[in-house]
Formats: C-alpha cells, structure tokens, sequence
C-alpha cells in the first residue's frame, strides 16, 4: 500500500506542479491510507483493548456486588451476634443474682443453725449449773442440819 503511495507521488511531481490546492489522486489514496489504518488498528488494538476493559469493568462490578453482599451479611452477622450477647449477659446476671440469693439463704439458715445451737447449749450449761446448784444446796442443807446436830449436841452436853 506504501509503494503505490509512492507511485502516485512521483507521477503527481512529474505531472505539473499546481497551486496551493491541487486536488489529483494523492488525496483520495490518502483518504484510503486513512481508512484502512483505521480500521487495522480498530481491528487489532481498540477491540481487544475495549474487550479487556470491559472485562475488568464486569470484573469490578461483580466485584463490588459481592463485597457489598458479604458487607451487609457481616452486619446482619454481628447484629445477632451482639443481641445473643445481650441476651447472654442477661441471662448470666441472672443466674448470678439467683446464686447470691441461694447463698444469701444459706449463709442465713447456717446462721440460725449456729444461733439454735448456741442457745441449746446455753440452756444445757443453765441445766446443769442449776441441777449442781441444787445439788449443792443439798448437799450443804445435809451439812448444815449435821453441823447444827453437832453444835445442839455440844450445847447440850456442857
């Protein structure tokens, strides 16, 4: 295609040399040069290159959507991870309140246990020092009427 662009170019010198617009066959071989190389290249480069485009546009769409897909299932993820969360530190504070008022009672039942057994034996020691003391006064009532025998006896027999 080059050399009949050549070709033409020689035969436009050796025919006469016009004006400033000479209008002979070079102009439409150049218009055809022009077209041609346009679709070549249109042909080689700008489809391929629009296919990749295109492609990497796809490409990044799908991208996006599936990223904004997984960014809206995390949310709904977390969301009910943090209500499982609420309802777990309820449920714990709860059961920790239920225990502090188990441990409430008995510490409670312990402590009237204790206080049961405390007075029990307060009145078991009160038994016993008043079963002694009876004894005791018995046992001096006995001396006593023997000493005063023994002083009657003595009084007497002076």
């Amino acid at each position: 295609m080059h050399i009949i662009t050549l070709l033409l170019s020689e035969a436009s010198e050796t025919s006469s040399k016009g004006g400033l617009f000479d209008f002979n066959a070079t102009l439409p071989l150049m218009a055809l040069q022009f077209l041609a190389l346009t679709l070549i290249l249109n042909l080689l480069y700008y489809k391929p290159i629009i296919n990749v485009l295109d492609d990497r546009e796809e490409y990044i769409r799908n991208s996006l959507t599936n990223a904004s897909a997984c960014l809206l299932k995390a949310d709904e993820l977390t969301k009910t991870y943090e209500l499982e969360l609420a309802e777990s530190r309820k449920s714990a504070q709860k059961i920790i309140k239920n225990a502090q008022e188990e441990a409430q009672l008995i510490v409670s039942e312990k402590i009237k246990e204790a206080q049961k057994n405390a007075e029990q034996l307060l009145l078991e020691a009160y038994d016993q020092l008043s079963t002694q003391k009876e004894q005791a006064l018995k046992s001096l009532e006995v001396q006593v009427d023997i000493l005063s025998d023994q002083i009657q006896d003595k009084l007497l027999s002076i």
